[in-house]
């Protein structure tokens, strides 16, 4: 039998033990623009059912666009509601045309991928069932912000984190060591929030202060959704960031304070032995 023959045999073996319903969540970038992959167009305008969670009505006009049949998440959020148990409600809402046979498209803002609970829950939910599920990558806000600040986090490493958990869990920072913290405006906030509570800044400050100097400049960063405007990025010492005009999207870039540890010689030793053990064996 021929190849090709072998694989159509294959994959009609695999068609009829998997179940017809199938999904893909895909990322808006934060720019719907120019940043929503062609992949991620098709994948939306095509899905019997398309979901989205997006707070820009450019993109929600961008997404209708693409299928008229389209409806938000958005009103599974309720006022003093648990972030978790709105985010449970969107994955059962999710899930239940991939149940019923549908081929079902979901689009979050940003990288479906990168602080989406929903779009990880339904897609592992959808595999335990049995069902075709997969991800597809997208722009991140800190995608945008490494672009914007010029800032490669590979030349000191990155710890990125939630604010509220970096707090929450006393988190040790290494001070030589590019950290960056994502929802700054609401940190300790566990229900979905109408408007930014401050509050928890001046403690997550107070925090930062026993690992960082009052005066080391730190930077407010919210990418800029639109492409004729430019991304904020306020630079400020550490003690006066609570004074800032913050905006609720701005994430907390604190840039390295001291230089890096000097390499250990003794594992620069061991790489070399082990270099010239595999030489010598070839």
């Amino acid at each position: 039998m021929a190849l090709a023959d072998r694989l159509a045999d294959r994959l009609a073996v695999i068609n009829a033990v998997t179940p017809s319903g199938s999904l893909t969540v895909v990322g808006t970038g934060i720019d719907v623009g120019g940043h929503l992959t062609p992949q991620a167009r098709v994948a939306f305008a095509e899905a019997d059912e398309a979901l989205y969670l997006v707070a820009d009505p450019i993109a929600v006009a961008l997404l209708e666009e693409l299928n008229p049949q389209a409806r938000s998440l958005q009103g599974l959020y309720s006022h003093g509601a648990s972030r978790l148990d709105a985010y449970e409600g969107m994955v059962d809402e999710i899930l239940a045309p991939v149940r019923n046979g549908k081929t079902v498209c979901a689009a979050f803002y940003g990288h479906p991928g990168i602080f989406v609970y929903p779009g990880h829950k339904a897609v592992l939910g959808a595999r335990a069932d049995g069902f075709r599920a997969w991800m597809l990558p997208g722009i991140s806000s800190l995608d945008c912000l490494f672009a914007d600040l010029s800032i490669d986090p590979a030349e000191t490493g990155c710890l990125v984190q939630h604010a509220s958990d970096f707090l929450a869990r006393r988190v040790h920072p290494d001070p030589s060591i590019l950290l960056v913290l994502l929802q700054i405006s609401v940190i300790g906030e566990p229900g979905a929030v109408e408007a930014p509570d401050w509050s928890g800044l001046t403690v997550l400050v107070e925090y930062l202060e026993e690992f960082y100097a009052s005066e080391h400049v730190v930077i407010a960063y919210e990418a800029s959704p639109f492409p004729v405007l430019e991304p904020t990025a306020t630079h400020v010492p550490l003690a006066e960031l609570t004074n800032a005009d913050l905006t609720a999207g701005m994430t907390l870039v604190v840039p390295p304070a001291t230089a890096p540890p000097a390499p250990d010689p003794s594992i620069r030793a061991l790489l070399e032995l082990r270099r010239a053990e595999r030489l010598s064996e070839t």
